[in-house]
């Protein structure tokens, strides 16, 4: 039975989602941990002496993110169900395990390690079918949901207006330049993953298309391209009703914030365009936060700070970033928690950010009672 079911005298929080903790637990580590979205390194198998594991049962993690380092070429599958239940079962709340897993170029799950055929944003626009869209992008989630994967970074509705984009349309990342398009080929995806309880992230927010370098790298300023249709994706899916959640992108535009910050680290962005604007009160979620866009123009303390003030409930570490050291679930979380009692974010700031992830979870029936049974029932 669930960690949580059985302490529920001790944790009321995880019976219902909603109500506070006892003074047994600190409710303020358990708010900044859903906050943290990480990264887990080069593991491969689950190991129960593995250090991680106190993080996970503290509530100090929220989130993990998988790349295609993290499967086991030996045994593609079973180990990283045995990764994904092992991680779910010591977790104090149920995680959300994550991947970027848009078909194409990014794409984590490949057919060499067993798993289904995917195909690029750009080819199934191409295709111009939208059964097509459906088909491979039911591949794409029968991959995760055979796995434990409940949480995709896709799709992505950033619009082809520069062809010769590095990071987007020049890798097949997008679904072309009609914003219509765009939104009819998006909701086709997210409709298909919610077939089988699958989270989505639309991604990049407000719009990454027309930028002509890549925010890995450094700093990417669309000022003097970037156009308002851009958001109109966004739009038109937030209008269905059907977005789980959003990822910022690392870009500048001072046509929307004249300090030139990053729409990660912008309050203008996030909270008046995203929030104000467009009406989202779901699941922001940064970029990962090590891309030199961030992590080289800001520093690690100062960034943290900025998203969170700016509007983000999910920060990611993801670990990724080759030459970046790892961040670790301890120093994020103690200066995030530094940052509270020393009054410069407040607590009531990290439990908004903390009630929006639970009702995501809610919505994804991981915060399901049965939600651990039942992931075992599917993964042994």
């Amino acid at each position: 039975m669930r960690k949580f079911l059985l302490l529920f005298c001790i944790v009321p929080l995880f019976c219902n989602g909603q109500s506070e903790q006892s003074s047994t637990v600190d409710s303020l580590d358990i708010h900044i941990g859903q906050m943290i979205m990480i990264g887990i390194g080069e593991r491969k198998t689950y190991d129960d002496n593995d250090s991680f594991l106190r993080h996970l049962e503290n509530g100090y993690v929220g989130g993990i993110i998988f790349y295609e380092k993290n499967i086991d070429r030996k045994d593609p599958k079973g180990s990283m169900r045995e990764l994904v239940l092992g991680y779910q079962k010591k977790s104090m709340i149920p995680l959300f395990v994550s991947i970027d897993e848009e078909g194409g170029r990014v794409n984590r799950l490949k057919q060499k390690y067993g798993f289904l055929e995917t195909r690029s944003a750009a080819k199934l626009a191409k295709a111009e079918n939208l059964d097509t869209t459906k088909y491979y992008t039911l591949n794409a989630v029968n991959n995760m949901f055979q796995t434990g994967i409940n949480l995709n970074y896709a799709p992505d509705v950033d619009l082809a207006t520069n062809p010769n984009n590095p990071v987007i349309a020049k890798v097949e990342r997008s679904f072309g330049r009609d914003p219509n398009e765009v939104a009819k080929q998006a909701q086709a995806v997210v409709e298909t993953h919610h077939l089988m309880g699958v989270g989505t992230v639309l991604k990049h927010f407000p719009g990454h298309g027309s930028s002509k370098s890549d925010t890995h790298f450094g700093v990417a300023d669309v000022t003097d391209y970037w156009l308002f249709e851009e958001l109109k994706p966004y739009k038109a899916l937030l209008d269905s009703g059907m977005v789980d959640g959003i990822m910022t992108a690392h870009i500048v535009n001072a046509n929307l914030d004249d300090r030139k910050l990053p729409a990660t680290l912008s309050d203008k962005i996030i909270t008046g365009i995203l929030r104000e604007f467009l009406k989202f009160d779901g699941v922001v979620f940064s970029d990962d936060m090590q891309m030199h866009a961030i992590s080289k123009q800001y520093g690690f303390e100062n960034a943290v700070k900025m998203a969170i003030l700016a509007g983000v409930d999910v920060l990611m570490f993801a670990n990724n970033v080759p030459g970046y050291e790892n961040v670790t679930v301890k120093d994020l979380h103690s200066y995030i928690k530094q940052m509270v009692q020393s009054g410069q974010i407040s607590k009531e700031r990290i439990k908004e950010s903390y009630d929006r992830v639970i009702k995501m979870k809610e919505k994804l029936g991981i915060q399901n009672a049965n939600y651990i049974n039942d992931l075992e029932k599917r993964l042994k």
